[in-house]
């Protein structure tokens, strides 16, 4: 196969991965006409069309999508064992891309990556912000950070932190008009601040458990955001209540900013696990990244 051809089928795993000419032009650094003549060229190669394209979205066909869980892999292969070649040389180097939230992004990750970068200034870390359940292998990501119940049977996962309480919380302002919740059910006619999820673009439902009695409760307020931080400050606004980590809430609550309630129907969930496929072969850089995030007791 020649240079060119592969080229033009790297092209195409980024613009299948992106699903976004724009975004995957970015990447690459080429102009947008040129990515789609490439594509164009390849298509016609082929004989088949890889991707639907519309004025909004950019979709593999079939054909497309058969394409892309067989080379996405491969190339992530080839890519891994030349960084572990390079790294041959005295210091461990190369890029590792995550992806995770952000509030894991602030609280489990950035604390314990401020050292590691320090120590190894040639390795890089890229990390992008997802609530989604993202493919870590179409999107060529080299692991995600998610609650370990989250986390796929088929991955490695590594436990980085600890167990996550929630906590349902309110301005003491909001409860001048409104009677405190006692029960999940009262949740119902308040106005509560919601999380959206990428995944089938719904609203993520307050989860409770009490005597083993588990409950979900989808609730309506004011205000949507798709970030735990915006949430909170919503709350702290007075604009209603909100369902974040209760380690976000403490100080807030101890200086009166915040009230809690229902408490005792608030669960604990496994803490964050990394995760990665079970055939990707740890570089070095890697697998010196992944000890200094494993979670110690």
């Amino acid at each position: 196969m020649k240079r060119g051809q592969l080229d033009d089928l790297l092209a195409f795993i980024a613009v299948g991965g992106e699903r976004s000419f724009t975004k995957a032009a970015a990447k690459l650094g080429v102009s947008q006409s040129a990515l789609s003549h490439t594509i164009r060229t390849l298509e016609a190669r082929l004989g088949v069309r890889l991707l639907t394209r519309t004025t909004r979205s950019v979709s593999p066909t079939e054909a497309g999508e058969r394409l892309l869980h067989t080379l996405g892999p491969r190339f992530e292969e080839i890519e891994t064992e030349l960084a572990a070649v390079s790294e041959l040389r005295e210091k461990p180097a190369g890029t590792i891309r995550l992806t995770t939230t952000d509030y894991a992004a602030d609280t489990v990750l950035w604390p314990k990556l401020v050292r590691f970068l320090r120590n190894y200034p040639d390795i890089k870390v890229e990390i992008i912000i997802d609530y989604g359940l993202t493919d870590i292998v179409t999107q060529r990501f080299d692991a995600g950070v998610r609650p370990g119940e989250q986390v796929a049977k088929d991955m490695i996962a590594v436990r980085i932190g600890p167990d996550i309480r929630m906590a349902v919380v309110a301005a003491p302002s909001y409860f001048r008009k409104r009677p405190e919740p006692k029960k999940p059910q009262d949740l119902i006619g308040h106005n509560c601040i919601n999380l959206r999820l990428p995944t089938l673009g719904g609203l993520y439902a307050w989860e409770f458990e009490k005597n083993g009695r588990e409950i979900k409760v989808r609730v309506e307020g004011q205000l949507i955001f798709n970030g735990t931080f915006q949430m909170l400050n919503a709350a702290l606004s007075g604009f209603g209540l909100a369902y974040v980590p209760e380690d976000l809430t403490l100080s807030h609550i101890a200086k009166g900013r915040l009230r809690r309630v229902l408490e005792d129907w608030c669960p604990s969930y496994a803490g964050y696990h990394l995760y990665y496929p079970s055939r990707r072969q740890p570089s070095a850089a890697f697998a010196l990244f992944v000890e200094a995030l494993r979670y110690r007791r």
